[in-house]
Parts: C-alpha cells; structure tokens; sequence
C-alpha cells in the first residue's frame, strides 16, 4: 500500500543506518525479513491485532517466536521491534523490510531481479551464465531469485525494477499475435 510505504520509509532509513554503523545490514535485512514473514501468518497476525494486548507483550511475543534468528539478539533489534509496536507500525513491517532490502542493494550498488523460467534451471553453470548475461543487459550487479513459470513454454522473462526483458515463448507468441491483428 502506498500508505504503508509512505511510513514505511523513515523507519527503514533510521534502521539501516543503525545496522550500518553496527556493521549488521546484512543480519538485520534476514531478521527483518522473517520477521516480516511471521506477522504474515495468520495466528500471529491475529494475535498483533487484538486491542486488549499492549504494544510490549506484543513486542515481547515476536521476540519470542523469533528467539533463534541471529538478529534478535541484538538490543538495538529487539528496541525497534518495540518501537514498532508502541508505534502502531507492525502492520508496515513488511514495507519497512522491502525498503529496507532496498537501501542495502541500493548501497552494493545492485538490484534485485526475478527471473522466472519455464523449467528449473539446476545446473549452476548455466544459471551463472544466465546471471552475467543479465548483468551485461541491464549494466547493474544483479541479485537474482529464480522462479518457476509454466506459462512461459520455454525460455525467460527477467524483470528487475520496473523494467521487464521478455524472452519466453510466451511473450514471442504474443507479439506475433499482435503483429498478425493489427
């Protein structure tokens, strides 16, 4: 939500350079996102909406279920999880997490791509060549996440940011269609 994200961007700002100076972006970015994950469950997300509970059992509680992710031991972790909650901001916690993951790509100076594929691509080699080809397209280092897509029929389609390179089956099938009925 544009809300949500509106929010959710002087929180993660404040965070990641907290981790910055800590030395723990890349610890914080994995406890963020599973903390992000947990509040999407259905029983944790009831429980973070009952009104008779304060914001620190709350906090307290998704520090609990949280108890074995390495970020959690850290206090300045812990403090923002009760920030968040005296807040009222757990509901963005997933929006700070994205924003978050952002600034730490965005300082790496890559970006995340998702490249989904008609067929899983298991030998290594050729995802390695499938990423350095997409780094030399986009002229960026890449993050990519690999993601299985049965409409495709066969080849690619990689979209990282909102640009989108479509070099599937699909998408050729497509543009032929379109050519042949305009």
């Amino acid at each position: 939500m544009i809300e949500f994200a509106t929010v959710a961007r002087p929180y993660a700002k404040a965070l990641f350079e907290l981790a910055e100076e800590k030395s723990q972006t890349e610890l914080w970015k994995q406890g963020l996102a599973q903390l992000a994950w947990l509040l999407e469950q259905s029983p944790v997300k009831d429980y973070v909406q009952q009104s008779d509970l304060d914001a620190t059992q709350k906090a307290d509680e998704l520090i609990r279920l949280l108890d074995d992710v390495e970020a959690v031991k850290s206090t300045e972790f812990r403090n923002f999880v009760h920030i968040a909650a005296q807040e009222k901001r757990l509901a963005a916690l997933s929006d700070i997490s994205e924003q978050f993951q952002q600034l730490v790509l965005a300082k790496n100076d890559s970006r995340e791509a998702v490249i989904y594929t008609a067929f899983e691509v298991e030998d290594e080699a050729q995802r390695i060549k499938i990423i350095s080809d997409l780094e030399q397209q986009f002229n960026v280092r890449l993050q990519p996440r690999f993601e299985l897509d049965k409409n495709l029929i066969g080849g690619i389609k990689v979209v990282v940011g909102d640009q989108v390179l479509d070099l599937s089956v699909q998408g050729k099938l497509q543009k032929l269609y379109a050519t042949i009925t305009n």
